[in-house]
C-alpha cells in the first residue's frame, strides 16, 4: 500500500512509519519540516502540507491508500501556532484526502474530546473527529492519553525535574487518573487499522491507570530521587512550573493542561489496548530518562533536527 503519515519524522509518526515500512508499504510524510534530520534517510518522500494551497495538497495525497494523521498543536504559541489555525488547516487536509480519493484515514484523536468543553485542547478534537466524518471517508479514530516512549516530552520531564530539584509540586492531592500508551503501541494499533472499512473509534490507553501522584512517586522510585514530592493549590503549583518554563525557556504545562489533567480527561473506563506497562518502561529506562530536559518550544521551532531520544 502507499501509506501519507503526517508528521513522519516527529514522535509518533516515526514509529507508525518505522512499522509500514518494515511491512514493506510505502510510506510518504506530510511536514512543516522536509528538511529535518530523520532516521529513515530517502526511504521517505517528504511533501509540504501546503495548507495554503489546497490544490497541490490534494496533489500529494493522489495515489495515497491511507492517511494517518497526527496533525495538531499542544497549545496556542501565535504567530508559531494556534489551535483554530490548526482546526482549520486539518479541515483542509480532510477535504483534500477526500479529493484524491484517499481510501481510509486513522486519525489520532485524544481521550474524552467534548465540542462542550472549554478546553480548546479538547473541544478541538472533538470538532476534527466531526470533521472528519462529515466528509464520508472510511475512518478509524484513536484516542491516546499520555503517550510515553524514547523522545516523549510530559513523562521524561517529570524525571528531569525529579532529579534536578529538590521538590517537586503536585497540582492539589494527585488523585486523578491517567492511562499512558507506549507510543510503539500506538503505532502499532494504528497501522493495524489502514485496511477495512467499518468506521470506528477506539480508546487507546495503556494496561496500567495511575493516580497523578502515584506515577509521579513511582518515577521517583525507580530513578532513584530523593525529591520531596507534596501537594500544592494547584494555582501555587503552576506559577512555580511557569517560573521553570521561563527558566528554560519552554511552555512546561499550560493552564488548560493542568485543568484537563484534574477533570481526569485523561482517563477512560475502557479495556486497555497497548501491552507495554509504563511502570516496566520506566524501569528498564532508568539510567537514561530525565537525563535531559526535552523542550517542546525547541522541537516546534527547530525545523532542522531531528528528535533526539531522552
Amino acid at each position: 500500500m502507499r501509506v501519507a503519515v503526517t508528521g513522519a519524522y516527529g514522535f509518533s509518526g516515526k514509529y507508525m512509519a518505522r512499522r509500514l515500512l518494515d511491512l514493506r508499504h510505502e510510506v510518504i510524510t506530510l511536514t512543516n519540516s522536509p528538511n529535518r534530520s530523520n532516521p529513515f534517510g530517502k526511504s521517505i518522500k517528504a511533501f509540504l502540507y501546503n495548507f495554503s494551497e489546497p490544490h497541490e495538497l490534494e496533489k500529494s495525497l493522489r495515489g495515497v491508500d491511507a492517511l494517518i494523521n497526527t496533525y495538531w498543536v499542544r497549545f496556542d504559541k501565535p504567530p508559531h501556532f494556534t489551535f483554530a489555525q490548526a482546526l482549520a488547516n486539518a479541515k483542509v487536509l480532510f477535504d483534500a484526502a477526500k479529493r484524491a480519493r484517499v481510501g481510509r484515514v486513522v486519525h489520532i484523536s485524544i481521550t474524552n474530546p467534548d465540542r462542550k468543553s472549554d478546553l480548546p485542547y479538547f473541544s478541538g478534537k472533538a470538532e476534527m473527529e466531526d470533521d472528519l466524518k462529515r466528509t464520508g471517508l472510511s475512518y478509524a479514530i484513536l484516542r491516546p492519553a499520555v503517550l510515553f516512549g524514547k523522545e516523549d516530552i510530559l513523562i521524561n520531564n517529570i524525571a528531569w525535574a525529579l532529579r534536578h530539584l529538590p521538590l517537586f509540586g503536585i497540582y492539589g492531592d494527585g488523585q486523578y487518573r491517567m492511562q499512558p500508551i507506549h507510543v510503539d503501541d500506538l503505532a502499532a494499533a494504528a497501522v493495524a487499522r489502514i485496511t477495512g472499512e467499518a468506521n470506528e473509534t477506539i480508546d487507546a490507553i495503556g494496561p496500567e491507570t495511575f493516580y497523578y501522584r502515584k506515577m509521579v512517586e513511582m518515577i521517583a522510585r525507580e530513578i532513584g530521587s530523593s525529591a520531596l514530592i507534596i501537594a500544592m493549590p494547584p494555582m501555587l503549583a503552576y506559577q512555580g512550573v511557569r517560573v521553570l518554563g521561563w527558566m528554560v525557556r519552554d511552555v512546561i504545562n499550560t493552564r488548560d493542561e493542568v485543568r484537563g489533567l484534574m477533570q481526569e480527561r485523561l482517563y477512560v473506563d475502557s479495556p486497555p489496548l497497548g501491552t507495554t506497562k509504563l511502570s516496566n518502561w520506566v524501569r528498564a529506562s532508568y539510567r537514561d530518562v530525565g537525563r535531559r530536559y526535552t523542550s517542546e518550544l525547541q522541537r516546534r521551532l527547530d525545523r532542522v533536527g531531528g528528535y533526539r531520544s531522552n
